[in-house]
């Protein structure tokens, strides 16, 4: 069924959340985040060791699509997240990932048991 007017946006925003999402850089910055109130950019720049022009790139991604605030106090600015929702869905993609990869360790495991071939 296709996306009626009314919904495209809704959607478009959605996707957009996963955009946000979509750089592994983007997702360390929002796990910062999620572990304090509030982050300066001189911390977030040395906890992801990112020049300062990329980090201003991936932060700005993530103001766009509205996962991130930010607040200048005098020449300093603070980023957190949007909402706390955020960092739930860090913790259920965590676990997602965890139980990928022992589903990939059990697979590895099994490799074990598949016939020999020969030498060349």
């Amino acid at each position: 069924m296709p996306l009626t007017r009314q919904q495209r946006p809704l959607y478009e925003v959605k996707a957009g959340l996963f955009k946000g999402l979509s750089h592994p850089l983007r997702i360390r910055i929002l796990e910062i985040l999620s572990a304090a109130d509030e982050v300066g950019v001189a911390e977030l720049q040395t906890e992801t060791g990112l020049e300062p022009s990329h980090l201003s790139q991936h932060l700005a991604v993530l103001r766009r699509h509205r996962l991130v605030n930010s607040e200048r106090r005098a020449s300093r600015v603070y980023y957190r997240l949007a909402d706390d929702k955020v960092a739930e869905l860090l913790a259920v993609a965590r676990a997602l990932l965890l139980d990928v990869l022992a589903s990939e360790r059990d697979l590895l495991a099994d490799a074990g048991s598949l016939p020999t071939l020969p030498a060349r």
